[in-house]
């Protein structure tokens, strides 16, 4: 799940996956806007057919803490 959300922030980000870990904030750290955020969010949604509530999408700021809640969702 890691190497698919690393990914998918490098093709919307255009940023290195290399330098994309765990502890990365991806708004911060990877400067992403709020839309890239969401937009990537809805692919990430219909590509594993869950749904991330609302209230989920501002507390899913770091790589490591939206690959744990996929994983999750994913069960």
């Amino acid at each position: 799940m890691f190497e698919k959300v690393t990914e998918m922030l490098a093709k919307y980000l255009k940023a290195d996956p290399a330098t994309i870990t765990a502890d990365t904030d991806i708004k911060n750290d990877l400067k992403a806007d709020s839309l890239l955020v969401v937009e990537m969010l809805f692919a990430l949604e219909d590509e594993m057919n869950i749904t991330i509530p609302d209230d989920m999408v501002e507390k899913l700021t770091r790589v490591g803490t939206l690959v744990e809640y996929l994983e999750k969702a994913a069960q």
